[in-house]
């Protein structure tokens, strides 16, 4: 398997963070950048994590920002990816199970380092359920 990371200044040091955590588990790491915490545009980031994931660079992505919410967005813009901002761990359970997040979103200044680890651990771990559920994001691909 293998991750695309990319992040914004606000989110380098989770990104960071994250990498290294993703090769603890012996998953390969595609980084995106930004590789400092000098300012940069996170629509940037998200969009090629995004490109990434939909051509085939990587199997999955994570992207961070100060709060997740704008490289969220900006990764979303990518037909074909579902991003989702996960703040929880049953967050991180329900994008994947119920809506198969491709790309996972986490906010450098507003989540605890252990958790976002969590957070991570559990979207990684968990199947997506299908059934119902394959309905929907067949919807959201078709947007």
């Amino acid at each position: 398997m293998k991750i695309a990371v990319a992040s914004d200044h606000g989110g380098f040091a989770l990104k960071e963070e994250v990498k290294k955590h993703l090769m603890e588990r012996g998953i390969e790491v595609l980084d995106l950048g930004t590789h400092s915490e000098d300012s940069v545009d996170y629509p940037i980031y998200g969009k090629a994590c995004g490109e990434a994931v939909m051509s085939g660079k990587a199997d999955l992505g994570v992207v961070v920002c100060g709060t997740g919410i704008g490289i969220s967005i900006a990764a979303n813009k990518v037909k074909g990816i579902r991003c989702g901002l996960c703040t929880s761990v049953e967050m991180a359970r329900l994008a994947k199970q119920h809506n198969n997040a491709n790309v996972l979103a986490l906010g450098g200044r507003t989540t605890e380092m252990d958790l976002a680890m969590e957070i991570v651990d559990t979207w990684l771990d968990t199947e997506f359920e299908g059934g119902r559920h394959q309905r929907r994001t067949g919807l959201l691909d078709q947007m």
